[in-house]
């Protein structure tokens, strides 16, 4: 396995685990992988205000996470790489495994109890 360096990992905390380090922010990473949406209709659907999500965007814009293009008065988002959804995929896969091996330990406990 490549050794990393601390440079890369401060790097890396700034711009994926600081983005991606509040749940209404990944939401928005799935919501506008989805097609491009614009800040009243993500409002809409996480039922938050607009200054919230306008926040949250300006952080993913600021990681390069999200891409914002404007039509006429409207800024539409969309996902800039889809591979942060890839490897938050991953992630939730080992949470489920996870889960999933704790409920399996549980059940046997009861059943010896």
């Amino acid at each position: 396995m490549e050794r990393v360096s601390e440079e890369e990992i401060l790097l890396l905390h700034h711009y994926v685990c600081e983005g991606v380090g509040d749940p209404k922010r990944l939401m928005l990473l799935y919501l506008v992988a989805e097609h491009p949406r614009n800040v009243s209709e993500l409002t809409g659907i996480l039922d938050v205000s607009q200054p919230t999500v306008s926040h949250h965007l300006r952080m993913l814009r600021e990681r390069g996470l999200v891409t914002a293009e404007r039509d006429g008065t409207s800024i539409y988002y969309s996902l800039a790489d889809p591979r942060i959804l890839e490897a938050m995929n991953i992630l939730r896969g080992m949470v489920a495994d996870h889960l999933d091996e704790r409920a399996n330990v549980l059940k046997d406990v009861n059943r010896e109890a």
